[in-house]
């Protein structure tokens, strides 16, 4: 693997006096400030996926054209994006979970290729389509999470494997999903399940041989939540003993969700790892009384140690599947006035969240889609959202259908992570705009089986026929800035540049580009296959690119994906989606944009 110059002379730098492990946990700090590459799956530790890139600029990226794409021999969903490491590139898929190692200097000839054999049985356990969410990078390997939760760390150099291990037993319904993230020594993952009673946790993993580092899980006793009773807060005061069983029935929450197959962000300021938890389980709410903390929550834990620092739970005795796992955005910025060092946060449940990342204080949430029904807004003392009654399918009671829920279960915005500018200050933000009928039933847990529980159906907000908005959020104020109607919802990662452009890609397959400042829509191109995937972009011998993934799957695109076709299939998405095919069809295929010569 070759780095650019000043990559390698500034890890060199660093290494001066220093052991191999100091220059592995300094490395990456210094490679994401480097824009030629993209070095992590959201591109920094904040996840702001922001470039200082200008090149393509909004006055001339209406000139990009292809110029190479690469298929990746796999169909279905292909979520988040490749890596740029120097020369080399690094892209994945879906289940089987292929790695390529592409030769940017040859017009993407494959270096290596690893295809980890896994057994298809887990294709039926993994929830919303086969997607990986990405590989990442560290202490000069490539890490990838499998479907079937083995954690593998590959020569960057060469694709050889040096070592694995297993994260969840697909046998109970625990798969993987997510990118990991690698910090200083640590390589941290996720777990995916939560519609089969999986007890969420976050693990980290030493870089070097795969060792456990700690394990803290979502739910559990506090020697399992690695909360302190006294000094872990939520909303500025102490959890109290065993936060994590107390507002649980009998022993629910050791089947009680809470899994955490989303995004990972890290404050190496603060030496704080943060993440958001997702439902609990199961998606009645009748069966689980109580505020069945810490599912649907906020945590920001201790990157060396796993201690919980503080946690926030955005929607207590969750009623309709308002998964927390959307990223957490870390921004220095100023909030009513004053210089913050805040997390910004859309969360499934329609609502955005600033808060201050070094204590958890509350400072602004507001909704991000006017559609949004399920609560009138955020009690500010309490972070409780004020639930309306005509909209709580727990009130409505099981068997009973609660119609015209808005957002649905999909989230206003589900796992496709956001942008931000620092030269505009604002955020860039990929929504749903759908909303759904939504039915508890009684259901048993069987270790293996699905634990879902309800039955859906969704659809297009009121006053409109479009499933989705791209919008520009100002997180300070909370209100929404402009916003770009889309036939479908945007399932794909945006990307933001100091050209004053955002990219992002649609479901019927086109990459767009808008102005920063206006939402002006700057530049369109048709790829193969709809895309979920991520839009990323580094410099190579002088010229930017731009990339991304396409090939239409995940939850939205599950029927084109899993052949499905009835209305409540794909968990009540498929109905809402169907007119997709008549747009796009499966594919798996990298495009590469530049600007004309």
């Amino acid at each position: 693997m070759r780095l650019s110059l000043s990559t390698a002379a500034a890890i060199a730098a660093l290494a001066v006096g220093a052991s191999s492990a100091a220059m592995a946990n300094d490395e990456l700090l210094v490679m994401q400030k480097n824009p030629a590459n993209w070095v992590m799956p959201t591109g920094d530790y904040a996840n702001t996926r922001y470039s200082t890139l200008a090149q393509i600029n909004k006055d001339n990226v209406g000139k990009l054209q292809p110029a190479w794409t690469f298929s990746t021999g796999v169909l279905r969903g292909h979520e988040g994006g490749p890596l740029v490491i120097g020369d080399v590139m690094y892209i994945h898929t879906p289940f089987p979970n292929i790695v390529y190692a592409l030769d940017l200097n040859d017009q993407g000839r494959v270096i290596w290729k690893y295809e980890p054999k896994q057994d298809p049985n887990v294709i039926p356990v993994m929830c919303c389509d086969t997607v990986n969410r990405g590989v990442a990078y560290g202490d000069g390997k490539i890490f990838l999470y499998q479907a079937d939760t083995t954690l593998v760390a590959l020569d960057a150099k060469t694709g050889k494997k040096l070592w694995d291990v297993k994260n969840g037993d697909p046998s109970k319904g625990e798969t993987g999903t997510s990118a990991p993230m690698v910090y200083k020594d640590k390589v941290y993952v996720g777990i995916s399940g939560g519609e089969f009673g999986v007890r969420g946790r976050l693990t980290a993993y030493h870089t070097k041989d795969g060792s456990l580092a700690w394990k803290g899980w979502s739910m559990g006793p506090d020697s399992d939540t690695l909360m302190d009773p006294e000094k872990t807060t939520h909303l500025g005061k102490p959890v109290g003993k065993d936060s994590g069983t107390a507002t649980w029935e009998g022993d629910q929450w050791k089947i009680g969700g809470g899994t955490t197959w989303g995004w990972y962000a890290v404050d190496p300021e603060l030496n704080l790892v943060y993440y958001g938890t997702g439902n609990p389980s199961t998606w009645n709410p009748v069966q689980r009384p109580g505020d069945n903390r810490w599912s649907m929550t906020i945590f920001a834990r201790d990157a060396d140690t796993g201690m919980a620092k503080w946690v926030y739970q955005m929607t207590p005795h969750d009623e309709w599947d308002y998964d927390g796992i959307n990223e957490m955005i870390l921004v220095d910025m100023p909030v009513k006035g004053k210089m913050t060092k805040a997390l910004v946060h859309f969360d499934r449940n329609g609502f955005a969240y600033t808060m201050d990342r070094t204590n958890g204080a509350l400072l602004v949430a507001e909704k991000y889609d006017p559609a949004v029904n399920w609560a009138t807004h955020v009690d500010m003392q309490t972070g409780r959202p004020q639930v309306v009654a005509r909209y709580s399918t727990h009130h409505n009671g099981e068997d009973v259908n609660t119609t015209n829920i808005c957002p649905a279960a999909l989230g206003s915005k589900d796992q496709q992570p956001a942008s931000y500018s620092p030269k505009t200050g604002l955020f860039y933000v990929p929504t749903n705009h759908v909303c759904m009928d939504y039915e508890p039933f009684k259901v048993s847990y069987t270790a293996g089986q699905p634990y879902v529980g309800a039955t859906l159906s969704m659809y297009p907000a009121p006053g409109g026929t479009n499933l989705g908005n791209f919008i520009a959020w100002d997180a300070s104020e909370g209100k929404i800035v402009w916003s770009n109607p889309e036939p479908f919802s945007v399932w794909s990662g945006a990307l933001s540049t100091a050209g004053d452009v955002v990219f992002y890609g649609t479901l019927e397959g086109y990459l767009k580009a808008v102005d920063a400042h206006t939402g002006r829509e700057l530049y369109r191109f048709k790829t193969p296959s709809g895309i979920i995937g991520n839009v990323n972009t580094w410099m190579h011998r002088g010229k930017q690119y731009v990339g991304v993934l396409s090939g239409i799957g995940g939850w939205a695109g599950i029927g084109l994906a899993a052949g499905l076709s009835e209305d409540t299939a794909g968990l009540g998405a498929v109905g809402a989606y169907k007119a997709l095919s008549n747009y796009t069809q499966l594919g798996g295929q990298l495009t590469v944009f530049t600007l004309a010569d």
